[in-house]
């Protein structure tokens, strides 16, 4: 089912009830203590609130329990008992065949090519602001609220705008950089316009009496059970052995998957020839269609350009180059850039040289605090030798 976003209520005001709106909120609850504080936040502050859980996984026991899960069983039975102290109605939503064809098979289709994917990126995108949104606005919810930390300002023109977290130390923005004016019409963010520590966030929890107060956060890769990403790799993709190679093509090693890397690894080469110098390698390039690993110097990662596609705006898209601060990790830094978007493409071009990227990774464009846009890394190169990666 397509919603009409374009015939759908707009939220007043994407955080709260600015201009006394009651709003019509589904909230998803994904058992950690950010969506259950948010949900608490939006019904406090007079919202029509139903809490979802979103059932990702044909077999939830699958997934990694604990501190490191985040869609197990028992986080939906948190985000049930957290919905029941709120006093709002909750419901779990079966989204495993969505997640496992946009999410999980998108991931394994990526590292077969040699890329280096983000799927909470595509989830974000994908899921929670495509098939719930979708979903949500067919039943005639009005937005849906995440525990996320970024902001949605409403513009002057009346347009909506993604900016980051007032605090920069629990920013999300990065990985919400996919979504377009419309979804962040329908998105709101109660976590993202407050100066609150994790540690106050639980306090809160805890004073909303919320048993979720001290549960431990969610990181690494929900669907890969035990954490071993590689073993994960080699059971979709299979094992196929292949050179590791240097910068001149002489052979060094032996690998069994070209999946099983990422642009910048150091450990797990297992290469028996020292480096002439004595120092580390590194992996330069993956190359699936030779199933050839390069590895070489660190100095070799600098990137100080690079071409994007897939672009997604978050509102207008711009025109002529522009100058931006960009974010290449979802924890990292950022870093100014000079960019334009020349027949569909992103074209980047660095102030200094950064290190490490990866095509398949995002690059997400920043003017200030708002977020311009983002785009999936095709190619990286250097300047000066016009050498290119991807």
């Amino acid at each position: 089912m397509t919603a009409d976003y374009e015939n759908a209520p707009l939220p007043g005001a994407p955080t709260g009830p600015r201009d006394g709106r009651r709003l019509r909120v589904l909230a998803a609850m994904s058992g950690g203590v950010d969506s259950a504080v948010a949900a608490a936040r939006a019904a406090e502050a007079g919202h029509d609130v139903t809490g979802v859980h979103l059932a990702l996984s044909a077999n939830p026991q699958s997934f990694r329990t604990g501190a490191r899960g985040c869609c197990t069983v028992e986080d939906s039975r948190d985000a049930q008992r957290a919905a029941d102290v709120i006093g709002i109605p909750f419901y779990v939503w079966d989204l495993a065949e969505r997640f496992r064809e946009d999410v999980v098979e998108d991931f394994v289709a990526e590292y077969a090519a040699g890329r280096t994917p983000n799927p909470c990126l595509r989830c974000n995108e994908k899921i929670k602001f495509t098939a719930l949104l979708d979903k949500a606005i067919a039943l005639g919810f009005d937005a849906v609220c995440t525990g996320h930390y970024a902001t949605v300002v409403l513009a002057e023109d009346g347009s909506r705008e993604l900016h980051r977290a007032s605090d920069m130390a629990k920013d999300q923005s990065y990985v919400l950089g996919v979504l377009d004016e419309r979804q962040l019409a329908h998105a709101m963010f109660p976590l993202g316009d407050t100066l609150t520590t994790k540690g106050e966030i639980r306090a809160e929890a805890e004073r909303r009496d919320l048993a979720v107060a001290e549960k431990p956060d969610s990181h690494d890769i929900c669907f890969i059970a035990d954490g071993d990403t590689q073993g994960f790799l080699a059971k979709h993709l299979g094992s196929a052995e292949g050179e590791i190679v240097d910068q001149d093509g002489t052979t060094l090693g032996s690998h069994e998957g070209a999946h099983g890397f990422t642009i910048g690894q150091r450990k797990g080469l297992r290469i028996g020839v020292p480096a002439p110098d004595g120092k580390p390698r590194y992996v330069l390039d993956i190359s699936p269609v030779d199933n050839r690993v390069t590895v070489g110097p660190v100095e070799a990662l600098d990137v100080d350009a690079l071409t994007a596609i897939k672009p997604r705006w978050c509102g207008t898209a711009p025109t002529g180059p522009g100058t931006y601060t960009a974010q290449l990790r979802a924890h990292g830094g950022d870093t100014e850039v000079r960019a334009e978007l020349l027949d569909g493409e992103l074209r980047v071009t660095f102030a200094e040289a950064v290190r490490g990227v990866a095509p398949g990774q995002a690059i997400v464009l920043y003017d200030g605090t708002r977020v311009v846009g983002s785009a999936t890394i095709a190619t990286t190169a250097h300047r000066e030798t016009a050498a290119s990666r991807g």
